[in-house]
C-alpha cells in the first residue's frame, strides 16, 4: 500500500496559529480563560469557521454547538476522516489542551489545500462543544451528545453557577447550530493531544501511540453535621462535616495509591458556613475515581463508598451522595494505532505505547468509529494550569505524524 510522503506540514505556522487565537481569553498569567459558550468561546469560534473556510472547507454546526469543518475528497461517496478536538479552556487553563488538536487539524488541511493534494476520503476538522466541563458539567458533553451517550435536551437544560443552561449561552453567541446532531458524519477518528502527564517528557518520547482511555467516575458528595461555636461545643459533641470530608481526602488518596495504575482524588470542597468560628456543618466535595480497567474501578467505587459511611458514622453526619458522571475504559482501534505508528515512523520518531489518564472526546466516539489518539509532551507533565506548555518542535511532530496517519488509514480505502 503506497501513500503520500512527501507532504509536509509547517511547524512555524502551526506555533504561530496556536499563539495567535491565545489572545481569545488571554489571563494575565499567560493563559486561557475560554469557558464553553462564553464571549471569549464566540471569538475563537468566529476565527476557526473563517479559518477553515479560507482553506477550502465547508463548515457546520450542530444543535449542541459542535462544529464541522470539511474538506473535499477524490471521492464524495466516502464518508469523512475525521481529526479534532476542542477549543473550551479550564478557568485558568493553557494554550495547548484540546486546542493543538483542533489547530494541528486545520494545519493538515492547510497543506493539503497549499500543495493541492487531496485524500480519497473527504478530511472533516472538529471543534466539540464544552469538552472541559468547567461551566457545564460533565466534562465531554457535546462528543457525548453526539454519541448518544448523553441526552441532547438534558444537555442543552443543563446551567451553569449563575442558572444560565448551555442551550441559553449557546443561543446567545450565536452557535446552536441548524444541523442535527447524528453520529454518522465520518468513518474514523484521529485526537492529536498533549499527554497531560509526565511520561513521555520523562522518557524522552515524542510521540505516543495512545492505546485507550481510563475510565472515570465522578461523585458529588455533601455531608451534613450541625453548625456551632468553636469555642463552647467540647470535642465529643460536634458533629463536624469538615471533618468527615477530610477523612474521605485521606480515604481516596488511600484508594488511588492501592490501586495503581488508578487515581483518586477530590477536586471541589466548599465548606459552609466557612467561618473562623463556626464549626462547619455542611461540606460539598466531589471525587474523581480513574482506572484502565472497569472491575478494579467497580472495586475503588465500592471502597469509597464504605469509606464515605464510616467517615459520617464516625463524626455523626448524613449523607447525599451520587455519581453524577461514568465514562467507560476505552481500548482504541487496533487499526487505527497501527496507522499511527506507521505515521511515526514515516516521519522518524519512535512512538511509545501509553494510556490516557484524563478523558477525551475521542472515548465517547470509540464505540462508534474506528478512533485512536496521538500524544506529545508536555512541559513537567502539567495541563489544566495557565503555565501548560509544550515545545514548537513536538506539536509540529504530532502534527506530522497526525497528517501521515490521516494518509496512511485512507490508502487503505483504495
Amino acid at each position: 500500500m503506497a501513500t503520500q510522503t512527501n507532504l509536509a506540514i509547517n511547524p512555524r505556522r502551526l506555533w504561530e496559529t496556536i499563539h495567535d487565537t491565545a489572545r481569545f481569553g488571554a489571563t494575565a498569567k499567560g493563559g486561557l480563560r475560554r469557558l464553553a459558550a462564553s464571549a471569549e468561546d464566540k471569538q475563537v469560534r468566529d476565527w476557526f469557521r473563517a479559518a477553515c473556510e479560507a482553506a477550502g472547507c465547508t463548515v457546520t454546526v450542530d444543535r449542541v454547538g459542535n462544529m464541522f469543518a470539511l474538506y473535499p475528497g477524490r471521492r464524495p461517496d466516502l464518508k469523512p476522516i475525521a481529526v479534532g478536538s476542542h477549543l473550551d479552556t479550564q478557568p485558568t487553563g493553557g494554550k495547548f489542551d484540546g486546542i493543538l488538536g483542533v489547530l494541528a487539524g486545520l494545519e493538515v488541511i492547510r497543506t493539503f489545500a497549499e500543495m493541492g493534494y487531496q485524500t480519497s476520503a473527504p478530511i472533516m476538522v472538529i471543534n466539540w462543544t464544552n469538552e472541559e466541563g468547567s461551566r457545564f458539567p460533565p466534562a465531554m458533553q457535546c462528543s457525548g451528545v453526539y454519541a448518544g451517550a448523553l441526552d441532547l435536551e438534558a444537555a442543552l437544560a443543563t446551567p451553569d453557577h449563575d442558572g444560565v443552561t448551555l442551550g441559553e449561552a449557546l443561543e446567545a453567541i450565536g452557535y446552536v447550530g441548524t444541523e442535527p446532531v447524528r453520529p454518522d458524519r465520518f468513518q474514523a477518528l484521529f485526537e492529536l493531544h498533549i499527554e497531560q502527564g509526565p511520561i513521555l517528557e520523562a522518557e524522552g518520547v515524542t510521540i505516543g501511540a495512545v492505546q485507550g482511555v481510563q475510565g472515570i467516575r465522578w461523585h458529588e458528595v455533601t455531608l451534613r453535621g450541625q453548625d456551632a461555636h468553636t469555642g463552647a461545643t467540647p470535642m465529643a459533641m460536634r458533629r463536624d462535616a469538615l471533618c468527615g470530608m477530610a477523612a474521605m481526602v485521606c480515604a481516596l488518596q488511600d484508594i488511588g495509591r492501592r490501586h495503581a495504575p488508578g487515581v483518586a482524588s477530590v477536586g471541589m470542597v466548599e465548606n459552609r458556613p466557612n467561618s473562623r468560628n463556626v464549626v462547619p456543618g455542611e461540606v460539598f466535595f466531589t471525587a474523581d475515581i480513574r482506572h484502565p480497567e472497569e472491575a478494579v474501578l467497580d472495586a475503588m467505587e465500592a471502597e469509597f463508598l464504605a469509606a464515605l459511611a464510616r467517615a459520617a458514622g464516625e463524626n455523626g453526619l448524613d449523607v447525599e451522595q451520587r455519581r453524577n458522571w461514568h465514562s467507560p475504559a476505552i481500548a482504541f482501534d487496533p487499526v487505527l494505532i497501527e496507522c499511527v505508528r506507521r505515521g511515526a515512523e514515516r516521519a522518524g520518531y519512535v512512538p511509545r505505547d501509553i494510556l490516557s489518564g484524563a478523558g477525551h472526546d475521542a472515548a465517547y466516539l470509540a464505540p462508534l468509529v474506528p478512533t485512536a489518539m496521538i500524544f506529545v509532551p508536555c512541559e513537567g507533565g502539567i495541563s489544566h494550569n495557565e503555565i501548560e506548555t509544550a515545545t514548537l518542535e513536538d506539536c509540529g511532530a504530532g502534527t506530522q505524524v497526525l497528517l501521515n496517519a490521516i494518509l496512511e488509514y485512507d490508502a487503505r480505502l483504495g
